[in-house]
């Protein structure tokens, strides 16, 4: 259970449990220790269809396979455009378009293992333009289109680009002044223009070439471990690491589908990241399409009302969304959710950044269904660890790990090596025992860095997540912190997740986040900015409540020394709070690379 939580939200999580099993469906997956105890990867590849000779083509598997088979003329892709237009795609459809772009690249001389970089809005084609270039053989590479030139150019250049899939307005804004600068650029096709007179200097119209290619193509027989994706982390400061996947990571790409989201035939699956993140590429591409379900796709940006209205008015069965957006919602008030329904939806899931407590209770208590949290990194590829449908809720925890995920909590020893940690509760690095199919095969270009990720111990290696947590008795695991943002204050190694869950449990605070800042007396003293829910005013009364209530959970060692109150908090692109520019900015230092960073928090 939550340490942090407060005695009646405690009672609260008693009563979810009681509850948590009155399911519309059978889950796949009724008991997890079963499951893990049976399953095994070879199982896992025996459930799709491959190709011949042990070859594996995640584009096979998501579309080419469903268009030829008794799934053809189910909706695979519903578009909801942001003026109001909506556009269905069957698997048939789906699959046709992406056989019509992977000619276009074949005939624009593109060639297997050559890398498409894909910066586009939530529109069809990005959709088309990844699954064609799948099937191909090449390696797409997806860009957030909120990026600004200059990370979208130093990301090409890192992955020598040799194509690109975009719109006219996004490479006028962002690639155009800037394109000299990825020299091996060799094709840019423009998903929105009609004609050759649409289209920017040293561009192609894609519609035409796509309106003349043929509608079948047979997908290249990639090998398993042949690189698939590319996706370049949102560090915050420094180079971007560029972590490459193999096809072979549809494998996990289908079983967390099938454990971790229960997804079944006939779900309609609303993922809201953007496809420009690795979450949006696994589970808003690659995941509903492996499991044959529809795939619904939302152009406009968050919207309170527009949201409720989706869920409402699509019958979205499952919704797989992020703790920013959980909280925008809260902010946004019990009384307008109040005003829609939720007919179909059967399951909420959410990732990003922990889920704490309050929100997960919130989910029950507003939107019927609580909120089940996961955890997983750019680098895993996939689900890893997770609160999954059947299981009993532990709101504020990651979950357990799924069926084929090896985890433990570890402590690095100065010869390089790792012990494992089996005191429950005992805080420490959480690791993998690598040989999931999605897990990342390398830095780009950086293999010195990539070896830096893995350590061993008497079994084997353990790939080190560089995320702090603790396990419990009952296996559940808890994130404490990023192993550099640990606060050390007189003494104690205080984790700024702990401090923020606890903060997030009070009926006033929307978000909160902590840092430590430099004290004489203590070494570093905790600090922590929150923003408010609306009747709540950010004065001294509200603070000292707040002080209060964090030292009577937390104890005085650890409960924050001061409290700032603040309108939003920056976050990256992907929805992480950036701790270290609040930092930064309380003393006085430069800010460092804020080419990733919005002023209020990301939905996607």
């Amino acid at each position: 259970m939550n340490d942090t939580a407060s005695p009646p939200m405690r009672a609260a999580i008693a009563t979810l449990r009681k509850d948590l099993r009155a399911l519309p469906v059978p889950p796949n997956m009724p008991d997890l220790d079963a499951a893990r105890a049976d399953f095994s990867w070879d199982d896992a590849r025996a459930a799709l269809e491959c190709l011949p000779g042990g070859a594996l083509n995640i584009a096979h598997e998501a579309v080419a396979r469903h268009a030829r088979g008794p799934r053809a003329a189910h909706t695979a892709l519903r578009w909801l455009g942001a003026e109001g237009e909506v556009r269905d795609l069957s698997y048939r459809d789906l699959d046709a378009a992406a056989s019509r772009f992977a000619h276009v690249l074949r005939d624009a001389g593109l060639v297997r293992g050559d890398r498409l970089f894909v910066l586009a809005p939530r529109v069809p084609a990005l959709h088309v333009a990844v699954l064609g270039a799948l099937k191909a053989g090449l390696v797409v590479c997806p860009l957030y289109p909120a990026f600004g030139p200059e990370p979208i150019a130093t990301r090409m250049t890192l992955g020598e680009a040799r194509a690109l899939l975009t719109t006219a307005s996004l490479y006028r804004r962002k690639v155009q002044s800037l394109r000299e600068r990825v020299p091996g650029l060799a094709q840019v096709f423009i998903a929105d223009a009609v004609s050759t007179e649409d289209t920017p200097p040293g561009t192609t119209a894609l519609p035409p070439l796509m309106a003349s290619a043929a509608d079948t193509f047979d997908c290249v027989a990639t090998a398993p471990d042949e690189p698939a994706l590319l996706h370049f982390t949102s560090g915050t400061t420094g180079r971007p690491k560029g972590a490459i996947h193999v096809h072979e990571a549809v494998l996990t790409h289908w079983a967390t589908g099938l454990h971790a989201l229960d997804l079944h035939p006939d779900d309609v699956f609303w993922c809201t990241a953007d496809p420009g993140w690795v979450t949006g590429m696994s589970y808003g591409v690659i995941a509903p399409l492996v499991h044959g379900v529809t795939l619904l796709v939302d152009e406009a940006e968050f919207d309170p009302v527009r949201w409720y209205t989706i869920l409402q008015e699509q019958r979205v069965t499952v919704w797989y969304t992020a703790p920013t957006a959980i909280r925008m919602l809260m902010r946004a008030g019990a009384e307008l959710a109040a005003g829609f329904r939720r007919p179909a939806l059967r399951f909420v899931a959410s990732v990003g950044e922990p889920l704490g407590a309050g929100a997960v209770l919130w989910g029950e208590q507003v939107l019927g269904l609580p909120i089940h949290d996961n955890w997983w990194q750019t680098e895993t590829g996939g689900i890893m660890i997770a609160n999954t449908i059947a299981q009993d809720l532990e709101p504020g925890s990651m979950g357990r790990p799924l069926p084929g995920v090896e985890a433990a909590i570890v402590a690095r020893r100065e010869d390089g090596t790792v012990q494992v940690i089996d005191t429950p509760d005992t805080p420490g690095e959480l690791a993998l025992r690598p040989g999931w199919p999605s897990m990342f095969r390398g830095y780009l270009d950086e293999p010195a860095r990539y070896r830096k990720c893995f350590a061993p111990d008497a079994g084997g290696d353990w790939y080190l997540s560089g995320d702090l947590a603790r396990r419990d008795a009952q296996g559940c695991y808890w994130f404490v912190g990023r192993a550099d943002d640990l606060i050390k204050s007189a003494g104690h190694l205080i984790g700024p997740f702990e401090v923020e869950s606890c903060l997030m449990a009070h009926p006033a605070v929307v978000e909160a986040a902590v840092v430590g800042l430099p004290d004489a007396l203590l070494g570093e003293s905790v600090r922590a900015y929150v923003t408010l829910h609306p009747g709540f005013e950010p004065d001294e009364a509200t603070r000292r409540a707040l002080l209060a209530h964090a030292r009577t959970q937390l104890g005085a060692a650890v409960a924050p020394k001061s409290i700032e109150f603040a309108s939003v908090l920056p976050h990256t692109r992907s929805g992480k709070i950036m701790r270290r520019l609040l930092k930064a900015r309380a003393l006085g230092l430069p800010e460092g690379d804020t080419s990733t960073l919005e002023s209020g928090p990301d939905t996607t």
